[in-house]
């Protein structure tokens, strides 16, 4: 999944590919990549999916 996440260490918003969609412990979806510059690990939390239903 491509997204773009803010890069912490380069202080940018990046353009992200291969990003990996996960679940936090306390049930949050997000997806992580890594940065192409500087190689970080670069997280985006993803909008819930109560508010899709909720718009439709």
């Amino acid at each position: 999944m491509d997204f773009e996440g803010y890069c912490v260490k380069c202080r940018e918003k990046r353009e992200v590919t291969e990003g990996e969609v996960k679940e936090t412990p306390n049930g949050r979806r997000m997806v992580q990549g890594e940065c192409p510059v500087c190689s970080t690990k670069v997280t985006r939390f993803l909008p819930s999916e109560k508010k899709k239903e909720q718009e439709s």
